[in-house]
């Protein structure tokens, strides 16, 4: 791609005042327990066909909400949240989100059935329109609170929790695995654990198609040296078709996606999601054409959340809790480099807000024209 036809499919600018001028988002409207959802009837399970991975550290609700503004049908997902804390600690901080960031799915981790089964409650309570169970994560952390990875050895354990879980609420219970762990990774070790698991009615099935190692290798390896296996997905849905199955690990791409979703029901993206969410620019379009999609320009996200990083200083939060996100949003942009070291250095500044966002986007868009009229002289150059 030259670098004029990179600038237009960025955004169709024609004045740095857009910025200040298109605002897509009035106030942040927080659901919490004095603003519960009415689930008193039981709603059928939507399957979407592309979700957002939860991930720690990353999807949060400041991505989320970015996320939102991109797309808005993508199931996205909270990051993993103990049963000990949702049970013992600060309820607000582990479990309030904006009600704009809805359609919404908190993963849980635990192995107690009975703990999971009061969190699903209050998870339901609170809005959220799926739980999920986190049985992939290889950290010792979470060995050493017996769930994640480590549970694909138990299936039983994993069955009695979603029955529990299922009892509990009349939302969507899922699970998140891996095709397997250590040496117990065959593809029958993996149809027998979903096998177990599905008796329980389990509403989905989200598979990582690499094999976590309990020990010997750290999360971040467990992502990357294991080698990919999707065609165990894909036979996965082929012998058991009446499920619900979602892969995930390695998926960058719309030619990736569109290919995957030949074989399975939906596609969940990781790594992928975060370093490149422009890439779900297209999502609502691509996949729920008549549902309403989103049809936003890159400023009108930017200036959204300009105007979302006041409302959570306002509130007391800190700029940086909300810029760290957007650092990628222009990843592959003429200017990306200018607009992720403004982020990173002047949002960490006590009083930083919003103009911070504002400022960036500016010096980025003036950069974008200068490459471009750079790109246009040397073309007429080359002509003559």
């Amino acid at each position: 791609m030259s670098t004029v036809s990179t600038v237009s499919t960025v955004s169709t600018v024609s004045t740095v005042s857009t910025v200040s001028t298109v605002s897509t988002v009035s106030t942040v409207s927080t659901v919490s327990t004095a603003t519960r959802l009415d689930h008193d009837s039981p709603r059928e399970h939507i399957p979407r066909p592309i979700s957002v991975a939860p991930m720690m550290d990353r999807t949060d609700r400041h991505y989320r909400y970015m996320l939102r503004l991109i797309s808005r049908h993508t199931l996205l997902y909270t990051e993993m949240v103990t049963t000990g804390a949702i049970l013992f600690g600060d309820q607000n901080r582990h479990l309030d989100f904006s009600a704009e960031e809805g359609p919404l799915s908190l993963q849980l981790g635990g192995d107690d059935p009975v703990a999971l089964a009061e969190c699903a409650h209050i998870a339901e309570e609170w809005g959220y329109d799926e739980v999920n169970l986190n049985v992939g994560c290889p950290s010792d952390r979470v060995q050493s609170g017996r769930f994640g990875a480590c549970l694909m050895l138990r299936p039983e354990r994993v069955a009695e929790a979603v029955r529990a879980m299922k009892s509990a609420v009349k939302i969507p219970v899922t699970v998140k695995h891996r095709i397997g762990v250590d040496d117990v990774d065959r593809y029958e070790d993996m149809l027998r654990f979903v096998d177990i698991v599905s008796e329980e009615e389990c509403d989905g099935f989200s598979v990582h198609a690499r094999k976590a190692w309990l020990s010997g290798l750290s999360p971040k390896e467990n992502r990357n040296i294991p080698p990919l296996r999707y065609e165990e997905i894909y036979r996965l849905k082929r012998e058991r078709p009446h499920l619900f199955i979602e892969i995930n690990g390695g998926i960058k791409t719309w030619d990736e996606i569109d290919d995957h979703l030949k074989h399975v029901d939906a596609v969940m993206l990781g790594r992928g999601a975060y370093s490149n969410p422009r890439l779900f620019m297209e999502a609502d379009q691509r996949l729920f054409p008549s549902e309403n999609p989103a049809q936003r320009e890159i400023a009108d996200v930017i200036s959204a959340m300009a105007d979302y990083t006041d409302q959570w200083v306002e509130g007391g939060g800190r700029a940086h809790h909300v810029t760290r996100h957007l650092v990628h949003l222009l990843s592959g942009v003429p200017g990306n480099k200018y607009w992720r070291r403004l982020l990173s250095e002047e949002a960490i500044k006590k009083g930083a807000n919003g103009d911070v966002v504002r400022r960036a986007w500016q010096g980025t868009i003036e950069r974008m024209k200068h490459i471009e009229e750079r790109a246009r002289l040397f073309a007429l150059k080359s002509s003559n």
